[in-house]
């Protein structure tokens, strides 16, 4: 399937575009330079050299130390390994504060881990989409095993205390685990002044590729892996390493630790630029979160008496790209389980739109997407009978 000259791409928080200096590097790896890290031989060593020279830019881009980096084939994956070892550790009993915002791969292997046994408390934010930090500790018990609180929604964009909660953690003795996905490559993320001993990103958020993503865990934090098997990433993730992909990382983070003041002026110029703009044309939108500091190109909007789903559809036959939610709870008609936690009514929820803009985006595309959005609407509104 083809794309018109006209598609314009409003949905980066699902993933982004490759970078042409990110593909630029994986090149190489994709020929020519095709050995196993794990080979003694020469082409085995450079392959080995690439993956190293791309952990120490990670590394970097976290202002932490390259043997702390593990690379994951998804934050996803990274997420899960750090619940799951915490849980064996506790042979899957204790307890876990999560916010009821993180990502489903948070909120899914609570569940997991749930109905093995172990005990959840899931913190609604209020609603302005941020978990308040002195409730999440005050949820934290004697056998709590773990806290997993993101650094950004990945829906509403809204950014959490998470220093403030891993300040009270570490005092008390509890790890913390910080969803930093949807963060990475937009605002500065610092894993040591977090004060957290598990970091999560994923390159594809910040146009690297798909398939290569990082765990960082602090020195002396405990971590037995998910997956094993092999020696590789210091025996705490097996597998042949994605070279690819992970020197695509490396060069992702590289761009991103030069760009990144740039980035944010940028981004929040357009997400700004087009929420007056809505206010000015469409009547009876609500942002949500807005209160609050979020990403910079998180735009998350309610146009109350229109359904989203019907909306996203017909922006996107006329070359528009938005969102209703999370990519990874895409092809359900439900609302969103964040803005239910966030208090917000069902109805409000299922008329939500997420618009995440990107380095590509243009103010010129924000004012045409938002000239057809408020068309659309009126279309909408006209065809939707009263109640």
């Amino acid at each position: 399937m083809g794309f018109s000259m006209s598609q314009i791409y409003l949905d980066h928080n699902a993933t982004t575009p490759l970078d042409p200096r990110v593909r630029e590097a994986m090149l190489p790896w994709l020929g020519a330079h095709h050995g196993n890290p794990s080979s003694v031989h020469a082409f085995g060593r450079l392959a080995q050299e690439a993956v190293e020279a791309a952990r120490e830019q990670v590394a970097q881009l976290l202002q932490a130390r390259p043997p702390e980096i593990v690379f994951t084939a998804s934050g996803t994956e990274a997420n899960n390994a750090v619940l799951v070892s915490c849980a064996r550790r506790s042979a899957f009993a204790g307890h876990l504060v999560i916010s009821a915002i993180e990502h489903p791969s948070v909120m899914g292997m609570a569940a997991e881990l749930e109905q093995a046994g172990m005990a959840v408390t899931r913190m609604a934010p209020g609603c302005r989409g941020r978990v308040d930090a002195a409730e999440m500790m005050a949820a934290v018990r004697e056998d709590t095993i773990l806290v997993c609180l993101m650094l950004a929604n990945n829906e509403v964009g809204t950014l959490q205390p998470i220093e403030q909660v891993a300040a009270e953690c570490r005092q008390r003795g509890v790890p913390i685990l910080c969803d930093a996905v949807q963060a990475t490559g937009k605002i500065p993320v610092n894993a040591e002044d977090l004060g957290v001993d598990y970091l999560t990103l994923g390159a594809h958020k910040f146009y690297g590729p798909l398939g290569a993503a990082a765990l960082w865990i602090c020195k002396g934090a405990h971590f037995s892996p998910l997956l094993v098997g092999g020696s590789q990433e210091r025996r705490r993730r097996a597998g042949t390493a994605n070279v690819p992909a992970i020197v695509g990382l490396g060069r992702a983070a590289e761009i991103a630790l030069v760009e990144l003041d740039a980035r944010q002026k940028g981004l929040q110029t357009l997400r700004d630029h087009f929420e007056e703009r809505l206010e000015e044309t469409v009547p009876e939108v609500i942002f949500h979160g807005r209160s609050v500091p979020r990403l910079p190109n998180t735009s998350n909007v309610a146009v109350i008496g229109v359904e989203a789903e019907a909306l996203m559809i017909r922006l996107d036959l006329r070359g528009y790209a938005v969102s209703t939610g999370s990519a990874c709870s895409s092809g359900t008609v439900e609302p969103s389980q964040t803005l239910l936690a966030m208090g917000i009514s069902a109805d409000e929820a299922l008329s939500s739109l997420r618009v995440s803009f990107g380095v590509s985006n243009t103010i010129e595309e924000v004012d045409a997407f938002t000239e057809e959005l408020a068309t659309q609407v009126d279309e909408l509104r006209r065809l939707t009978p009263a109640p």
